[in-house]
């Protein structure tokens, strides 16, 4: 069991943009994780939300290549069942998947820190979990 730092697409987004006191904190939460030796992680699905057009998708891409410690966490069929298995805990729908994909990274690790630009939604899909921490930026 390990403590994970998840990010959202707004926290990702966020960083893609390197300037204001949302970057700074997440920023610091990254080199807190960092120095933790805590892994940070994303799913492949918060970077489909963000992949919208050639420059944003070559910014993305760019922060990812230049932070390649960060994780995508891809969804088979074992996260699939926790990303649901969020959804059910929480009593959420579809509508929520892509923050469900966000929750259950920290989940499926054992424990950890959401940073997230939503913390609303975030922490309502969190709250069947102790172990799950949300942070709104």
């Amino acid at each position: 069991m390990s403590t994970v730092l998840a990010l959202d697409a707004e926290a990702i987004s966020v960083l893609a943009r390197p300037r204001g006191e949302r970057f700074e904190q997440v920023r610091a939460a990254l080199e807190a994780a960092r120095r933790l030796q805590r892994d940070v992680v994303t799913p492949a699905v918060t970077l489909a939300e963000l992949y919208r057009s050639q420059g944003r998708n070559q910014t993305i891409d760019s922060w990812l290549s230049h932070e390649s410690w960060v994780l995508v966490r891809t969804t088979d069929r074992p996260f699939a069942r926790c990303v649901g298995g969020v959804l059910a805990a929480s009593q959420s729908d579809s509508t929520d998947l892509g923050y469900a994909h966000v929750v259950a990274c920290v989940v499926e690790s054992g424990s950890g820190m959401v940073l997230t630009g939503d913390p609303d939604d975030m922490t309502r899909l969190a709250a069947p979990y102790l172990n799950v921490h949300v942070v709104g930026i």
